[in-house]
């Protein structure tokens, strides 16, 4: 009777033992949770529309579903326009954005067609001089910040005949960073990566071959273009090829268990260095269903063409065929008429594939 009164002794004190420790890793899991929630509306609001970017009303704000709840107007189909810009120390605080891209998301269908716009591209607005597309949002931004993000996403949808939601801008530096955050990408260098520019404090220095790059060489890769010390220059095509592949995986990583456990640290980084004009409401929405709004698949679009100093021309062809799949994603019945871009100069004067430098 001893030793059976021992026994059950020993197994209750197991059992309230066990307890005890799910109870505290449940109430630490609890922490955790709200602290990467607080993080998250932190970050929300930092990143959300100012009140000076004036962005589109969004009509689902006067009647605010509950936390957590997505509208039917956020699972419609929507356009994005994608901009980086370089503010490291050494590059003179231009607002040039180096990379931009065209995204269209589709909840619904869990889709998303991203076309990269090569930074050279030349442009020419109604009645003005003709600029690289990495002017605009600079010189937009100059005349009044207050709207530099309207002016821009109404110029890049009017030259390309697609309705722009919304604007995202992100600084270079942040991705750098986010990309560390997650430890780092595996990629496949396809040829060796030489560059040095003193102004700035550029240093690209990467070896052909399978590789992993942390945050700084990943920025590197991305950004190489033109070579002054003996390997082969890379043109505006390649470089767009590299980011959708640089942006696809990482993606890929912020989803996956090891991604998500380093959200908090992910959280302070997009804060710090990411600007939008989408409604804080419709962002917290949007970031609280993140896996109904994640698209499983995703089509990288390619455009070649020709680089003509000082502009990239694009193939007529090629444009025309993905902006049809843009307009596709979002379901827009657009029809491309043979003159959309004749008098704006954006593409090589053949429809034959051209050899781009």
């Amino acid at each position: 009777m001893a030793r059976h009164k021992k026994n059950k002794s020993v197994y209750r004190k197991i059992c309230i033992s066990m307890i005890s420790v799910i109870g505290l890793f449940i109430l630490i899991a609890g922490f955790y949770v709200g602290f990467l929630h607080h993080k998250a509306m932190s970050a929300v609001h930092k990143i959300a529309a100012s009140d000076y970017y004036a962005p589109q009303r969004d009509e689902t704000e006067n009647a605010v579903p509950e936390v957590g709840d997505v509208t039917e107007d956020d699972m419609k189909p929507m356009t994005f326009l994608l901009a980086g810009t370089d503010n490291r120390e050494g590059s003179g605080g231009t607002m040039n954005t180096d990379v931009i891209m065209i995204v269209t998301l589709n909840p619904k269908t869990k889709s998303a067609t991203l076309l990269s716009i090569p930074r050279d591209l030349k442009m020419t607005p109604d009645g003005q001089s003709s600029h690289k597309a990495n002017y605009f949002y600079a010189h937009n931004y100059i005349k009044d910040k207050t709207t530099a993000m309207a002016e821009t996403k109404q110029f890049f949808s009017d030259t390309f005949h697609i309705p722009i939601d919304y604007m995202i801008l992100i600084n270079f530096d942040g991705f750098r960073q986010a990309i560390d955050a997650v430890g780092g990408l595996d990629i496949d260098v396809a040829m060796d990566m030489r560059y040095k520019d003193t102004a700035d404090g550029t240093n690209i220095n990467l070896t052909k071959g399978f590789q992993h790059l942390d945050g700084q060489n990943t920025l590197d890769y991305v950004r190489y273009r033109k070579s002054n010390d003996g390997t082969a220059a890379s043109s505006d095509f390649e470089r767009n090829k590299r980011q959708q592949e640089v942006l696809n995986q990482m993606l890929d990583k912020l989803t996956s268990l090891n991604g998500i456990s380093q959200w908090g640290n992910i959280l302070d980084i997009v804060g710090d260095n990411v600007k939008t004009d989408i409604p804080e409401k419709k962002l917290t929405r949007w970031l609280l269903n993140f896996k109904k709004m994640k698209p499983d698949h995703t089509n990288l679009l390619t455009v070649d063409g020709d680089w003509k100093s000082p502009f990239v021309y694009l193939n007529k062809d090629d444009l025309t065929k993905a902006m049809e799949s843009l307009y596709s994603n979002i379901e827009l019945e657009q029809k491309i008429k043979t003159n959309f871009w004749d008098h704006l100069g954006l593409y090589t004067n053949t429809n034959s594939k051209s050899n781009s430098k």
